[in-house]
């Protein structure tokens, strides 16, 4: 079972992989299509996961409620682009446009978090917790992917 840091630097892996791809196809393709779905549900349950294994054990320490604060808020804006990216014709020119801005948000969201974050992490979460954090992160996510739907749903809705 990986740790927290390899378990979330995993999905970052996937995550830019999934944004090359995405970048590198055209128009209302099936690949391009295929490769957002992909995307838009794991980073939606890994968003979820962290927050509530990782940055929760940061809230112990002042500046890890910062880190925590910042991070969570930048999730909440890539979401936000991720739903109106869901309801724009993904063969439109403002989709591309919208699309690059969510890639360069969450390349810069991924480099921060993997630098400085988790660097600061370590002064906070013992070593010895770090693979019991990773294995709940994982059970999380796969719960998250679960309730994705539900969870669009129930914000329209309010």
């Amino acid at each position: 079972m990986p740790n927290i840091y390899d378990a979330i630097k995993d999905d970052h892996k996937d995550h830019r992989a999934l944004l090359d791809t995405i970048a590198n196809t055209s128009g209302d393709s099936a690949r391009r299509r295929e490769a957002w779905e992909e995307f838009y549900y794991d980073v939606k349950s890994h968003a979820a996961a962290e927050e509530e294994t990782f940055y929760s054990a940061l809230i112990s320490e002042t500046w890890g409620q910062d880190a925590a604060r910042h991070s969570v808020h930048e999730h909440q804006e890539m979401d936000d682009l991720m739903e109106e990216l869901n309801d724009m014709d993904m063969s439109s020119p403002a989709w591309l446009t919208k699309f690059k801005t969510l890639k360069h948000d969450y390349e810069h969201h991924i480099e921060e978090e993997e630098d400085e974050v988790f660097a600061r992490a370590r002064e906070v979460v013992d070593a010895s917790k770090e693979t019991e954090i990773g294995s709940k992160f994982l059970e999380r996510k796969t719960k998250e992917r679960k309730l994705v739907d539900k969870k669009v749903q129930d914000s329209l809705e309010d």
